[in-house]
This record gives C-alpha cells, structure tokens and sequence, in this order.
C-alpha cells in the first residue's frame, strides 16, 4: 500500500495483500517449516538468489514477511528483517558490517544486555566496542579511528533517558562516512521518533516491547534504511565475492543502481547472518506482534501521557528525592526530547527516594498493582531496580556512566488509569514510611 498513508493507517494495514486462496483478512499464521517449489529450477534459482520467494522458515516466512514490511513502512525504511530478539537484531545488525580487528563507537546510556554483549560477546569475535559519552558528541567523533565501522545509540538511552544530538552525530557520521545504527525500542516502531529522518541508516528495536505491547512474545526487528552506500570501500562484505554464494557481489546485485534498490544490507543481514546465526522468530510471534502493531499508537500515547503525569506527581511527592524524565522541565535533555520527539516524551520514567538502596527495594516489595519484573512497554505499569537486576553485571564505574545510582527505580509506565497507579505508589510510600 501507499507508504503516504498516515501512520495509524499503516500499523493496521502495510505490509499485507488478502490471502487470495481464503481470502483470510486477519493475516494468517503460516506455521510451516518450509515450502514447495514449483520446480526444480524454482528451487535451485530461490538458493542462488536469482528469485525471491520462500525456502525455510530459519530464512523466511510469510507471516513474519507482513511484520517486516509493516514496521519498515512505519520506520520509512525499504526493507526489514525479524529475528527472534532484540538481543538478536542488534547483534546481526552489527555482525552483518564487522568483522575481527574492527571496532564500533557506541554511546555509554545503553540497556545492560546491549553493554555486556557489547563488552564481552563482541570481544570474543574480535571486535572491540568504544564507549563515547553519550551527552558529548565530540567524545565520538574523538574515538573513531581506521578501523572503525559504525557509530551505535539509543533514541532514548535506557536508563538515564539520555536524548542525543542527532544532528550533530549525524554530521559526525557523514563526515567520517560511516553508519549511523540506531536503537529505537524506546521510540515504538516511529510513533515517537524517527530515526531515519534524522541522519541514521540502520534501525534496530525490540519488538517485545511497545510493538507487541502486552508482555507475551519476544521477537526484534532491522531496518534498512536504503540511504548508505556499502560499496564505499570500507564494507568487503558487501564489494567482495561471497563464499557463500559462489561469488556473488552483495554491492553489485542488490546495491544502489541495482534492479532491486539499495537493498543489499537487509538481503545479506537475512540470507548470510540470520541463516548462518538462526536466530528466527517463530510464525505465531510474527502474528502476535501484528496484533501489537495495530493498536500501537493508541496505546503508546496512554502510556506516554500516563508517564508524564506520573512523573510530574512523584516530583512533587515529599518521598521522591528526584525524578528523571525527559517529558520533565527539570530534565537536561528536555531540550533535544522536543527537538526530537513527536508524539510524547516516552513511557518509562526514573526515580529516586530520599534514603538508601534498602529503602527503595522496601518500595518495591510493598507495590501491588505495579508489577516487579524485567520488561518494558508492558500494557501493565513495571517496576525494577536496575542496578541490582539489567545492570548488575556493569561495574560501579560502569553503572555510572550508564546513569545508574543504587536507589534507582525504573518505571515503565502502564495504560492502567492514572489515578489507579498514582494510588499504588501513594500506599506503598505510606507502607515505608511508618
């Protein structure tokens, strides 16, 4: 469809044709490990890469393909690719343009599964992770060297809800001709932020998270988008012969002036790094997360508007030592957060209580609507304690620079009525404070 559809049109209908045999509205769940050729030249012409269409589920799969169509449509990128996790995305993401001796400059304010996979999984390959601070583009610019293949962020740094100067790291991105590769979880699938109308050509995201909206399938998501050139020189994966491929050129078949657009990114992320990696996402949570998708602008903008009032009221509150959220005055990102952000300022929120570590968890335990756990973008308001689960295995230092004190409390905020959730609070606050 019309990719000039206005975004709540394009999360209930892109990506999807009739099921022309049953003529099925509701996308159907194909869950079947692999399918027929018409015949034997069919097949042989599918592995070669010289037709598109469906070979094994690992690969490719006709529910998943109308998730990945629908969120590159609503990202404004050409193509996608669905894996099983965000974990997963961003690591084929980075693995599709790295390779052992290169190095990436990726921002501090990161999620603690992203530090340690950066930090330890990446090393193992050979491929080092230079931590910038994420408020100081200069820092980047500063760590980028030969070797270096991509600059990494967050739209919304998880926790410290640090917001970057996009446009300075873009130019900074351009100016040393790399990828700018983007996280933009907490940005739901575009509702909030854009990537790539804002200088980045890469967007990674867990789909398990405001896309599918109600705690229940784990899954993520690549976008591509089209705007960088591969064939530079700097990315042989793209320019050299494929040995997987015999011989075939990523640049040549599927790059810019190629019959198929500058595709080339997505087609090798999918067909060299998730057949080779397996990290596939099952047909049913393909469905689960269209099911997320139609309704995500409705619920992203309940949660956005139940967090910044959330926030406002715990800011005034006499236990709340502070409050950080970019939604917030108070906030030193509040600048870039409407510079940047359309829509809301997101929907998770931090905070700390005037007292120590044992205080906070005391909050914790004493909540009963809001649930302790380890997710966000839940229909359900969530709460937990980053440093001692997400970024427990950081340093101190490392907790730090993340923007994480011991007191800390994280809040993603649910679509429950506000007034059901400031009461939560307002009791458990009581139950500490005897």
């Amino acid at each position: 469809m019309s990719t000039s559809h206005k975004f709540e049109t394009l999360q209930v209908h892109a990506g999807q044709e009739i099921d022309p045999t049953t003529g099925s509205r509701a996308v159907p769940i194909y869950q079947t490990t692999s399918y027929g050729f018409k015949n034997s030249e069919h097949g042989a012409n599918l592995f070669a890469l010289k037709e598109f269409g469906n070979i094994y589920t690992r690969i490719m799969n006709p529910t998943t393909d109308v998730f990945e169509k629908r969120v590159a449509a609503l990202e404004g990128g050409v193509a996608a690719l669905a894996v099983a996790s965000g974990q997963a995305a961003q690591f084929i993401a980075l693995n599709n343009i790295l390779q052992a001796g290169d190095n990436f400059v990726s921002s501090s304010h990161l999620y603690g599964g992203s530090y340690n996979q950066f930090k330890v999984s990446f090393k193992r390959l050979g491929i080092e992770v230079r931590f910038a601070n994420g408020d100081d583009a200069n820092d980047f610019e500063a760590k980028i060297d030969a070797n270096t293949k991509a600059i990494y962020l967050e739209t919304i740094g998880n926790p410290a809800f640090s917001i970057a100067d996009f446009e300075k790291l873009s130019a900074i991105a351009n100016r040393h001709d790399l990828p700018l590769i983007v996280d933009n979880t907490f940005g739901a699938a575009g509702y909030l932020f854009k990537p790539l109308e804002h200088g980045a050509h890469i967007v990674v995201q867990s789909a398990t998270k405001w896309i599918g909206g109600h705690g229940t399938s784990i899954g993520g998501v690549i976008v591509d988008g089209g705007n960088y050139n591969w064939g530079n020189g700097k990315f042989p994966q793209f320019t050299e012969p494929s040995e997987g491929y015999h011989g075939l050129i990523f640049n040549d078949v599927f790059g810019i002036g190629g019959p198929f657009g500058n595709i080339q990114f997505i087609i090798r992320a999918r067909v060299e790094g998730l057949r080779d990696f397996g990290p596939a996402i099952s047909p049913f949570n393909s469905f689960l997360l269209i099911q997320g998708l139609e309704t995500l602008s409705l619920r992203v903008q309940r949660h956005v508007d139940n967090t910044l009032a959330l926030a406002t009221w715990l800011e005034n509150h006499d236990a709340v030592k502070s409050v950080n959220y970019p939604g917030l005055e108070s906030s030193p990102y509040h600048a870039n957060a409407k510079k940047y952000l359309k829509n809301g300022f997101g929907a998770v929120l931090s905070f700390e209580l005037h007292g120590d570590k044992e205080k906070a968890t005391a909050l914790v335990d004493n909540l009963k609507l809001v649930s302790h756990l380890a997710n966000l973008g839940d229909a359900k308001t969530l709460i937990i304690q980053p440093s001692a689960t997400t970024h427990q295995q950081l340093s101190d230092e490392e907790q730090i620079a993340a923007g994480i004190t011991a007191s800390q409390l994280r809040v993603s905020v649910g679509i429950e009525h506000i007034d059901d959730i400031k009461a939560d609070f307002e009791q458990a606050f009581a139950a500490i404070n005897k």
